[in-house]
C-alpha cells in the first residue's frame, strides 16, 4: 500500500458548489484518502492508495459529474505554463465574444420593452432574446444539465430555471396574446450579466497568478555546454547532470550546479529578493535563471529540468496556492447547502406571493427570479482561494516561500516564537570580531602572525582567522613545524620564533607568562566570544577572539516580534554563557533562553511551550532543526535555495534575513484580513440581498428588486472578491 498524491486540472466550474459536489464524489472513491478542490486556480489535489484506486478511476468520477479533469505533469516547464495561460486566454476571448453578442441583443431588447410600444413588440423582443437565451446561455444549460444528471445543483441551475422562468412565461404569453406583459428582455439582461462578470473575473483570475507566470518566464531557453571538445549552445531541456556548462557576463545560469573555474558575482534576487550580488568562486553553488553579472566561468551541472531550485520553487507555489486554508472548510460547507437551500426560497417565494399573498403570477414570478439569481454563491467560492494566490505570490516575490493555505493562515495566531540560534539569530559562520595587540606587535601584526600558522589548519576556527587576512589583504609568513594540539591550539615556527595560538592550557603548558592578559581573555569570553592567545616565544603579544556573529537584522526582528505581542524564546545546543550573551545583544529575555540542548532535544523545547495552548513557531536552519519545525505549528526554515530547507518547514526564507520571519507574520495577517473582509462581503450580500429579491420590504417601501439588477449585482460581487484580493499586492511586508 503506498499512498500517492495526484494533481489534476478540473475545467468547467461555476461556483463554490461545483467545487462540493467534485470533492463529495471524489471523496466517495475508494482508496481517496483527501480531496481538494480549487476554484480559483481550477485544479484538485488528490491523496489516495494506489492499490485500490487510479487517477484515470478518479478523473473518470470527475467527467461522470459533467465536468472535464486531467492529470497535470510535474514540474514546472515554461511550455506547459504557456500551454496553460493560452488555454485561459482561449477562455476569455470566447467570453468576450459571447457578452458583445449578449451586449448587442440584450441591449436593444431593454430599450425597446422600456420605451417601444408598438403592437408587434413582443415579437421583437421575442426575436432579440432567443439567441441570447439558448447561444449565449448554451454553456449554463449544459453545465445545469450535467449536474441535474448527477442529482446535484450549481449556479448553472440557478441561472437556468431563472431565466427560463422569464422566458418561457413570455413565450407563452405572448402566443396567447401578443399584446400581454412579457420579460424577455429580463433572460436576456440576465444571461448578459452573468457572462460580464465571468469575464471580468477571468481576466482578474489570470492575474493573481502572475508571480509564477513572472518565475517561469526567467527560466532561460538555451545553455552554451563544452562536449567533445567544442562549445555548443543546446536547449536547456537537453542539458544533462555532469556537464560543464560556460557563462559570459549578463547570461541566464541555465540549471543548477558547481563553479569548477573563474569568478563572478550572481544576481540572485529571483530567488531571494536581494538585490546585492553574490560572488563566486570554484566550489560555489549558483542556481538556474540567476543572473551572471561580472566574469566569466565554467560550472558542473547538478541539477536539471524539474530538480532546479526554480523549478522546485515554482512546484511549491503551485501546490500552495492551490492548497486549502482551514477558514476555507466553513465556505465549502455553506456552499454544498446553499443552492437546493436558494432554490427552496425561491419556491416559497413565488407560492407565498401568488397563493398566500394573491399577488399578480407575474410579480410572483419576477421576485423568485430575482432570488435565484442574486444568490448564486460565486463570491463565495472565490473568497479564500484567490487571497491565498495573491499572498504566496507576495511571499515569493520577497524571497518568503509559504507552502500552503493552512500554514498561511496559522502564521497570523502566532503568540511565541522559538528561535534556533547558529544560522538563525546569527550567520552561522565564525568571524573574527576583535583583535587585542598585548605585547610590541600592533593589531595588524597580531592578525598576519595568527593566519600564518592557522593556514595549515582546517579547524573552522582557523577558517575564519585565515579569511580575515585575506579581507585585510596580509601577506602570510612561512611557517615550520606546524603542529595542532587537540583541545588547545596549534603551533609552528616562523623564522627563529616559536609561535603558539591557543587556549590558557597550551600558555601554561609552554610556560608562557600569562599576566593581565587572561582577565582580557575572560572578558571577550563573558561576551560570547571564543578568544585564542597568541605568543611568541614565552610573552604573550595579543589576543585573536572569534564568534558566529549576529547577523545584521536580528536585534530588530526580535524587537519587532516583541512589539507585535509575540513571546521570543532562544534555543541553542552551545553553553549557557554565549547563549545569554548572545541574547542579551538581541534583547531576548536570558528566562527565554534554552541552552546546552541537543538537536532531537529541540522537539520537547517546542512541546512544552505548545503545552501552554500557545500557537507556536519555530525558525532553524531547517538542516538539524527539521524534527523542531515538523513539531511547532508552523515551522520557518531558514536556508538560501538549499535542499533539506526547501523540503523542511511551512515557511521558507531564502535570504536568511529573520527580519522575513516578521514579514511573513504581517503577510499572513493582511492575508488573512483580506480572506474574511471576501467572507463577510459575500455573505452579507447573499444575507441581505436574498430578502430584499424575495420582496420582503415591498409591503413597507414598495422596493422590489429588478431580476437584471439582482444579475448584474451577482457579477459584480465576484469581480469585488477578486479585486480586493489584488489589493494584497499593494500591502508593504
Amino acid at each position: 500500500m503506498a499512498t500517492k498524491k495526484a494533481e489534476l486540472s478540473v475545467k468547467g466550474m461555476h461556483c463554490a458548489s461545483c467545487v462540493a459536489v467534485i470533492n463529495k464524489s471524489v471523496a466517495k472513491v475508494e482508496g481517496v484518502k483527501a480531496s481538494n478542490v480549487n476554484f480559483a486556480t481550477e485544479q484538485a489535489s488528490i491523496e489516495y492508495d494506489d492499490s485500490k484506486t487510479s487517477v484515470d478511476a478518479i478523473i473518470e468520477t470527475i467527467k461522470k459529474k459533467g465536468y472535464h479533469a486531467e492529470l497535470m505533469k510535474a514540474g514546472a516547464s515554461a511550455a506547459e505554463h504557456a500551454h496553460h495561460a493560452m488555454e485561459k486566454k482561449e477562455e476569455i476571448a470566447k467570453l468576450k465574444k459571447l457578452l458583445i453578442t449578449g451586449i448587442i441583443l440584450s441591449v436593444p431588447a431593454l430599450l425597446v420593452s422600456m420605451f417601444v410600444e408598438h403592437e408587434f413588440k413582443n415579437y421583437v423582443l421575442f426575436l432579440l432574446a432567443t439567441p441570447v437565451q439558448f447561444w449565449v446561455g448554451y454553456r449554463f444549460y449544459k453545465d445545469a444539465w450535467s449536474a441535474l444528471k448527477n442529482i446535484s445543483a450549481n449556479m448553472d441551475t440557478l441561472i437556468v430555471i431563472g431565466t427560463s422562468a422569464a422566458y418561457f412565461y413570455s413565450l407563452v404569453a405572448t402566443a396567447f396574446n401578443h399584446l400581454a406583459e412579457q420579460y424577455f428582455e429580463i433572460g436576456a439582461i440576465l444571461i448578459t450579466f452573468v457572462v460580464l462578470g465571468e469575464f471580468l473575473e477571468a481576466r482578474a483570475k489570470l492575474r493573481t497568478s502572475d508571480a509564477i507566470k513572472k518565475l517561469i518566464e526567467l527560466a532561460p531557453k538555451m545553455a552554451r555546454v563544452r562536449r567533445g571538445g567544442k562549445i555548443i549552445e543546446v536547449p536547456v531541456d537537453s542539458v544533462k547532470i555532469g556537464d560543464e556548462i560556460i557563462v559570459k557576463p549578463g547570461e541566464k545560469i541555465a540549471v543548477d550546479g558547481q563553479v569548477i573555474s573563474g569568478d563572478s558575482s550572481v544576481d540572485e534576487s529571483m530567488l531571494t529578493g536581494e538585490s546585492i550580488p553574490v560572488e563566486k568562486r570554484p566550489g560555489d553553488m549558483v542556481f538556474s535563471a540567476t543572473v551572471n553579472k561580472l566574469g566569466s566561468f565554467a560550472f558542473k551541472a547538478t541539477r536539471v529540468g524539474e530538480g532546479t531550485t526554480l523549478a522546485r520553487i515554482v512546484k511549491l507555489m503551485q501546490e500552495a496556492q492551490g492548497s486549502r486554508a482551514p477558514i476555507q472548510r466553513f465556505a465549502d460547507a455553506v456552499s454544498a447547502r446553499f443552492v437546493p437551500a436558494v432554490i427552496v426560497i425561491a419556491l416559497a417565494t413565488f407560492i407565498g406571493w401568488f397563493f398566500l399573498a394573491s399577488a399578480a403570477f407575474t410579480f410572483a414570478l419576477v421576485a423568485a427570479v430575482a432570488v435565484l439569481v442574486i444568490a448564486c454563491p460565486c463570491a463565495l467560492g472565490l473568497a479564500t482561494p484567490t487571497a491565498i494566490m495573491v499572498g504566496t505570490g507576495k511571499g515569493a516575490e520577497n524571497g518568503i516561500l509559504i507552502k500552503g493555505g493552512e500554514a498561511l493562515e496559522t502564521a497570523h495566531k502566532i503568540k511565541a516564537i522559538i528561535l534556533d540560534k547558529t544560522g538563525t539569530i546569527t550567520v552561522g559562520k565564525p568571524a573574527v570580531t576583535d583583535l587585542v595587540s598585548l605585547g610590541k606587535a600592533e593589531e595588524k601584526e597580531v592578525l598576519q602572525i595568527a593566519a600564518s600558522i592557522e593556514a595549515a589548519s582546517e579547524h573552522p576556527l582557523a577558517e575564519a582567522i585565515v579569511a580575515r587576512a585575506k579581507e585585510s589583504k596580509v601577506k602570510l609568513s612561512k611557517v615550520s613545524k606546524f603542529s595542532a594540539v587537540p583541545g588547545k591550539g596549534v603551533k609552528g615556527r616562523i623564522g627563529s620564533k616559536e609561535i603558539l595560538l591557543g587556549n590558557v592550557k597550551l600558555m601554561k603548558e609552554n610556560k608562557v607568562k600569562l599576566d593581565y592578559s587572561v582577565k582580557k581573555l575572560e572578558a571577550l569570553e563573558n561576551e560570547g566570544k571564543t578568544a585564542l592567545l597568541l605568543a611568541a616565544g614565552k610573552s604573550v603579544e595579543g589576543i585573536v577572539a572569534v564568534a558566529d556573529v549576529i547577523a545584521d537584522t536580528s536585534a530588530k526582528a526580535v524587537r519587532v516580534m516583541q512589539e507585535m505581542g509575540i513571546d521570543v524564546w532562544m534555543v541553542t545546543g552551545d553553553n549557557a554563557r554565549v547563549a545569554k550573551a548572545v541574547a542579551r545583544k538581541v534583547g531576548i529575555h536570558e528566562k527565554n533562553v534554552m541552552a546546552e540542548v541537543l538537536p532531537e532535544e529541540k522537539v520537547d523545547a517546542v512541546k512544552k511551550l505548545q503545552r501552554r495552548g500557545t500557537t507556536i513557531a519555530m525558525v532553524g536552519d531547517g538542516i538539524n532543526d527539521a524534527p523542531a519545525l515538523a513539531q511547532a505549528d508552523v515551522g520557518i526554515a531558514m536556508g538560501r535555495g538549499t535542499d533539506i530547507t526547501l523540503e523542511s518547514g511551512d515557511i521558507v526564507l531564502m535570504k536568511n534575513d529573520l527580519m522575513d520571519a516578521v514579514r511573513a507574520i504581517k503577510l499572513s495577517k493582511a492575508t488573512m484580513g483580506k480572506i474574511k473582509q471576501n467572507l463577510f462581503w459575500a455573505l452579507i450580500y447573499n444575507t441581505l440581498g436574498i430578502p430584499i429579491a424575495a420582496g420582503l420590504l415591498y409591503p413597507f417601501t414598495g422596493l422590489l428588486l429588478n431580476p437584471a439588477i439582482a444579475g448584474l449585482a451577482m457579477a459584480l460581487s465576484s469581480v469585488s472578491v477578486v479585486s480586493n484580493s489584488l489589493l494584497l499586492k499593494a500591502k508593504k511586508v
